[in-house]
C-alpha cells in the first residue's frame, strides 16, 4: 500500500495550514462567503442543505485500518457518528461544523489522507476495480499506475482550473468492475499482439443531463507514455472544452460536438510532440511505485474451495453471504469478501463510527491490514483466507454488516438526495429504505437474481441512475416530487444507457411500479439463470412499458 512522501506530507501540511487561516478569516466576516466558495471547494469542503459537508479522499479506493480508524474517530467527535461512502470511492462527513475543518485535516493528515482534489474544476480522485491486486481475471493490478496518476494529477499546473470537473477509471481485467465507459477517461489494461502490457483508453463518457458512452480513442498505450497520451488529452480538452456554458463544459460534449475522429488527430499531434520525453515514466519509477503494492505473504493453505450448498442448508444466512459476497481471488485459498453497507431498510453507504472501528480491526485480523472502498457503495476485504470465513462472518454479524445481498435489488445505489443535497428535486435515500424493505426477504432476492437499481435525486446523477438495470430518478413538478424510472442500463463492458419508458411516479407508488417490472421479468424469463438485463435486451422495451403504464 502506498505510503506518502516527503513532497505529498510537505504539500498536505502546508495546505492544511493555508486553509485553517482562510476558515479563520471566514468565520470572523473578513471573507464572505462569496469569497470563501473557491477556497474550500479546492479542499472537499461543500455547503450542502443544511451543513458543510467535507469529502475525504480515498485514492484508488485502497486504504489501512489506521485509516478507517482515523475516519471513525472524525464521524464520533465531529460529525453525527458516522460517514458516507460514495461512488468515487470516497467518504463524506455530512455534519461537521466550519470551526473544526482544520483540525479534521489535521487529524487526516496524520494518517495520509487529505481531502484535496475532492470537488472543483480538476481532475477528481482516480478509482479503480474494487478487487485491484486480488482479482483471479486479472491482467495486471491497475493501482500502480492509477498512484503514478494520483501524482502527476496533483495541483497539475495546467489542469488546476479546467472547464469542469475532470473523472478517470481505470480497471486492471477485461471485466469492467469500474465502470471506465462513463468516465471522462476510462483505462483498461490489455495486452499487444507481443504479449505487451499496456492500456486501452476511452474518453468521452459521463452521466448528470446528458448521459453518453465513452469513445475508444486509442486501443493500445504502453506503460511508459501512458502520462504523455493522458496529458495530451488534457491539453486538447484544456483548449477547446467550452467556459461560456458549465452543461456544456465536459469532455463528452467536445466529443460528441467535434467527432472523435477529430479529436483523435488533435490528441496524436499533442502526443507526438511530448512523446519520449519528461513525461515518459522510466521503468525504475514504475517499479519502485509497484513495490509499494507487492502482494502480501500469503500463507500455503489446504483448503482452497467452499461447499456452499451444503452450507446454505446448515446455515442459510452464512450460505447466502457466501454464495453472494465472494470473489474469486488469484491465489489459492483466498477470496476477496464484499462487506454489504446495504443493511434491509438501511441507507446505502452509511457506516456508524462503531462499524468502521470494527472493520478497521477486522481488516488487521483478516486481510492483511488492507481494505477498499467500492464505486458502488460497499467495502471490500481483498485477501482473506477461506478457512477465516466463519469468524469473519460471526464478527460481521455482530456488527450488523452480515447482509449476503452483492449484486442483488437491495444493494442499491443511492446519492443523499434532498434530505442532505442542495441540489437535489427529491429524496432519494427514504425511497431506497421503501424498495429495500419491500424486496428484502431472502427467497424474494434469491428468485429475483442479479438486478442493480441506482437512484438520483437529481439530473447530476451521483447516483447513476443512467446505468441501472432499473434506474430511479427524481424530478420536481409543480412541487411534487416525482421518480422517473428507466430500465436497461448497464456500467459494464456492455455499456448500455437505461431509457425512460414513460411517466413518473410519486414516492408511494414506486415500489408497486418496480414490483410490476420484477414480475413481467420473472413471467417471461428463459430460465431462473436469466439475469435481468439479458431478459430487457431480449424482450425490448415493450412488456416492461406495458408492465408500468399497461396499453396504449
Amino acid at each position: 500500500m502506498y505510503r506518502y512522501d516527503e513532497f505529498d506530507a510537505a504539500f498536505v501540511k502546508e495546505r492544511t495550514a493555508q486553509l485553517a487561516d482562510q476558515v479563520a478569516r471566514r468565520l470572523t466576516g473578513e471573507l464572505n462567503e462569496d469569497q470563501f466558495r473557491p477556497l474550500r471547494l479546492m479542499n472537499g469542503l461543500y455547503l450542502q442543505l443544511h451543513a458543510y459537508m467535507l469529502r475525504v479522499a480515498v485514492p484508488y479506493g485502497t486504504m489501512s485500518g489506521r485509516q478507517m480508524h482515523m475516519l471513525a474517530h472524525i464521524a464520533r467527535t465531529y460529525d453525527r457518528g458516522y460517514g458516507h461512502f460514495t461512488t468515487r470511492q470516497n467518504i463524506q462527513f455530512n455534519w461537521p461544523k466550519l470551526r473544526d475543518i482544520p483540525k479534521i485535516l489535521e487529524d487526516l493528515a496524520a494518517v495520509e489522507m487529505h481531502a484535496i482534489q475532492t470537488s472543483g474544476n480538476c481532475i477528481r480522485n482516480i478509482t479503480t476495480d474494487q478487487f485491484a491486486g486480488a482479482a483471479a481475471d486479472e491482467i495486471i493490478d491497475p493501482r500502480p499506475v492509477a498512484e503514478i496518476l494520483r501524482q502527476w494529477s496533483s495541483l497539475h499546473p495546467e489542469f488546476t482550473f479546467l472547464p469542469r470537473k475532470f473523472k478517470i477509471a481505470m480497471t486492471g481485467s477485461p471485466s469492467d468492475r469500474a465502470a471506465i465507459r462513463f468516465h471522462d477517461i476510462g483505462l483498461q489494461a490489455t495486452t499487444s499482439a507481443t504479449g505487451e502490457i499496456g492500456w486501452q483508453v476511452w474518453v468521452g463518457g459521463g452521466l448528470g443531463r446528458t448521459p453518453m458512452i465513452g469513445k475508444k480513442i486509442s486501443d493500445f498505450v504502453p506503460h511508459e507514455h501512458l502520462l504523455a497520451y493522458l496529458e495530451s488529452i488534457l491539453r486538447v480538452y484544456n483548449r477547446y472544452g467550452r467556459r461560456d456554458n458549465k452543461y456544456k463544459a465536459r469532455i463528452k460534449i467536445l466529443v460528441h460536438e467535434t467527432g472523435i475522429d477529430t479529436i483523435r488527430e488533435q490528441v496524436e499531434a499533442e502526443f507526438a510532440e511530448v512523446k519520449g520525453g519528461v513525461l515518459t515514466l522510466p521503468q525504475a519509477e514504475l517499479d519502485r511505485i509497484t513495490a509499494y503494492f507487492a502482494p502480501p505473504d500469503y500463507e500455503r493453505v489446504n483448503e482452497t474451495s467452499l461447499d456452499v450448498p451444503r452450507e446454505k442448508i446448515v446455515n442459510p444466512s452464512y450460505g447466502r453471504w457466501l454464495e453472494r459476497n465472494l470473489h474469486p481471488h488469484r491465489q489459492p485459498g483466498y477470496v476477496s469478501v464484499t462487506i454489504s453497507l446495504k443493511p434491509i431498510g438501511g441507507a446505502p453507504g452509511d457506516a456508524t463510527d462503531t462499524q468502521m472501528d470494527a472493520i478497521a480491526d477486522l481488516a488487521a485480523k483478516y486481510s492483511f491490514d488492507e481494505l477498499r472502498v467500492t464505486h458502488e457503495q460497499n467495502l471490500v476485504f481483498p485477501h482473506v483466507k477461506i478457512t477465516d470465513l466463519p469468524a469473519l462472518y460471526q464478527a460481521l454479524v455482530a456488527q450488523g454488516l452480515e447482509e449476503g445481498n452483492a449484486g442483488q435489488i437491495t444493494d442499491m445505489i443511492c446519492c443523499p438526495g434532498l434530505d442532505f443535497c442542495a441540489l437535489a428535486n427529491a429524496r432519494s435515500i427514504p425511497l431506497a429504505q421503501e424498495i429495500s424493505k419491500t424486496f428484502g426477504a431472502p427467497e424474494r432476492q434469491q428468485q429475483i437474481g442479479d438486478l442493480k437499481i441506482k437512484i438520483s435525486g437529481c439530473i447530476n446523477a451521483c447516483g447513476h441512475h443512467h446505468v441501472g438495470h432499473i434506474g430511479i430518478l427524481g424530478v420536481e413538478k409543480k412541487g411534487t416530487e416525482l421518480y422517473q424510472i428507466t430500465v436497461g442500463g448497464d456500467a459494464t463492458e456492455n455499456a448500455a444507457i437505461g431509457k425512460i419508458l414513460g411517466h413518473g411516479f410519486t414516492e408511494d407508488q414506486v415500489p408497486a411500479a418496480i414490483e410490476r417490472l420484477i414480475e413481467t421479468y420473472l413471467a417471461q424469463r428463459t430460465s431462473d439463470a436469466e439475469p435481468f438485463i439479458d431478459a430487457y435486451r431480449r424482450l425490448g422495451d415493450a412488456p416492461f412499458k406495458e408492465a408500468l403504464y399497461g396499453t396504449a
